[in-house]
């Protein structure tokens, strides 16, 4: 990593980790991006999450992991499309109803669409609450996390489904936006989420088939 991006408040271990993620990521998109652009992303990915005071140890690989899915969604802005649809499903905290979204989605679509999601004030961690409830229908959302939503990710989404962000939520023309009104699962027992996570689910499959694409 270069100068210019180096973060002089981190530990040495922390720093040869971002140096690490950037020549991860710089072979990942050679020929598509150059080595300044890939630093760039990974830079203002990390500095999003520290802002929120994320646990340092963890932040330079989830500035990577958002910063590799910033930079697919940038491949897709400049026209480098698979044909694969994109939905991003947005809410406030990017805890709850997003995530659940997304795991429904990602497990009903499989290959035949992509997914992000985001918040407008992401939170520290995904709600317990909805990790349970999802855990009950098999499918685990532990490995996903709270993040922002950056404007390459919405240009590059056909589909925004936002999930009470109102006017924070962004809007893009040419977007196909859907508002979906739902209980925020936020301080709600696994009882409690449940008929939320039901509704999720009948309405990411409404979606699928809206889209044309068979569920998994």
């Amino acid at each position: 990593m270069s100068q210019t991006y180096r973060h002089p408040d981190l530990s040495v271990d922390q720093q040869h980790a971002l140096f690490t993620a950037a020549r991860r990521l710089a072979e990942e998109f050679t020929g598509t991006f150059g080595t300044e652009t890939v630093e760039r992303f990974l830079h203002t990915s990390y500095d999003q999450f520290a802002i929120h005071g994320k646990i340092p140890n963890y932040l330079p690989l989830l500035a990577e992991r958002f910063a590799r899915q910033r930079l697919h969604a940038l491949v897709r802005v400049e026209g480098h499309s698979d044909g694969r649809p994109v939905v991003l499903f947005l809410c406030v905290h990017n805890a709850g109803r997003s995530q659940m979204a997304l795991g429904f989605f990602q497990q009903l679509a499989a290959d035949r669409a992509l997914a992000w999601s985001g918040g407008s004030e992401f939170a520290g961690e995904i709600n317990p609450a909805a990790v349970a409830s999802m855990a009950e229908r098999g499918i685990d959302i532990t490995g996903e996390f709270p993040k922002p939503w950056t404007e390459e990710i919405v240009r590059a989404a056909d589909v925004v489904i936002t999930m009470g962000c109102g006017d924070a939520c962004p809007v893009y023309p040419g977007k196909r936006y859907e508002d979906w009104e739902l209980d925020d699962p936020a301080g709600k027992s696994v009882q409690d989420v449940r008929p939320i996570r039901d509704e999720i689910e009948r309405r990411v499959r409404r979606l699928l088939d809206d889209l044309g694409i068979p569920a998994a």
